[in-house]
């Protein structure tokens, strides 16, 4: 692949994420406020999309209410900044089996089965700009859990978002989850041209390794929008690459918590780390109303 470095980037911000990282430094922000705050400065840093989950504002635990993506989203659509919005569709296809000689029952403190129309209620409520769609079933890291996502349960939520006028991004773990989007498109299910997120690194999907980078690279179509990010100490350095491959970056406290080795970051610090990488480079941060004129989002005024 020649190399074709993009010029005109936009940085996604990941505001928060789901994983039990709300203890580990005291910058994840947990109530909507404060997963606002934090959104709007990353915005205000140089993100033209924040991706947000909710949590328990107590425990910080991952939360699929309703009123808490009503009170992020409100908060965030009437702030002083523009930014675009991305909220997540991932929550509620975990799995967590018994053990490996009784798989069954499940776990049920771990387990969140629900269906696409549940899966969808908040993103019908809130009608963000764009929501995410993770394109496949995979493997994390912990030794019976599986993030459940079957072809049938795509389709239907793929299906609502395009319905609703919401842009996917579709969040792809491995090459396998690229492939099946694809298809969703070819199918009609998702419209054309599609917007890509790039999951590297997470075990276990996609490895990190710039080889598998490009080999997925290579497997999107030309007129598609993509980005791609790693996890930890590699996040940076994969703002670096997916510039010089030709596609656009996130960061955030989703997927790294460090500014640099023993410094807890805050989003902002961690949008501003990526605008000196990516400035550093030669190419230009373009704000959210070029990212909407790009993929063809609709903004959505406060209620």
């Amino acid at each position: 692949m020649p190399l074709q470095m993009n010029r005109n980037v936009f940085i996604t911000c990941a505001v928060t994420g789901s994983g039990g990282t709300q203890d580990k430094s005291p910058h994840v922000p947990r109530s909507p406020k404060q997963i606002a705050d934090s959104a709007i400065d990353a915005a205000k840093a140089g993100a033209a999309i924040v991706h947000c989950h909710v949590r328990d504002p107590e425990t910080g635990a991952p939360s699929r209410r309703l009123d808490l993506y009503r009170e992020v989203t409100d908060l965030i659509r009437a702030a002083d900044v523009d930014v675009v919005l991305n909220l997540t569709a991932g929550m509620g296809g975990d799995i967590v089996f018994g053990s490996t000689d009784a798989p069954f029952p499940v776990n049920e403190s771990g387990t969140d089965m629900i269906g696409a129309g549940e899966r969808m209620a908040h993103i019908a409520e809130c009608l963000p700009e764009i929501c995410t769609l993770d394109c496949g079933t995979m493997n994390f890291a912990e030794a019976d859990y599986v993030m459940t996502n079957t072809p049938g349960m795509l389709r239907a939520m793929g299906a609502m978002m395009t319905e609703l006028g919401v842009k996917p991004e579709i969040e792809a773990f491995d090459t396998g989850h690229l492939w099946f989007a694809k298809q969703l498109v070819s199918e009609g299910t998702l419209l054309s041209p599609a917007l890509v997120q790039l999951c590297m690194g997470v075990p276990w999907g996609a490895p990190n390794d710039l080889n598998t980078l490009l080999a997925m690279v290579n497997a999107i179509p030309h007129d598609w929008a993509w980005s791609a990010f790693s996890l930890g100490r590699d996040q940076m350095p994969y703002a670096a690459a997916a510039v010089l491959a030709g596609g656009n970056v996130r960061v955030g406290l989703e997927d790294n918590l460090f500014l640099e080795k023993g410094v807890l970051a805050t989003n902002a610090q961690l949008v501003e780390k990526a605008v000196k990488v990516i400035e550093g480079m030669g190419a230009k941060i373009v704000g959210p109303e070029e990212v909407r004129s790009q993929l063809g989002l609709t903004k959505r005024a406060p209620r």
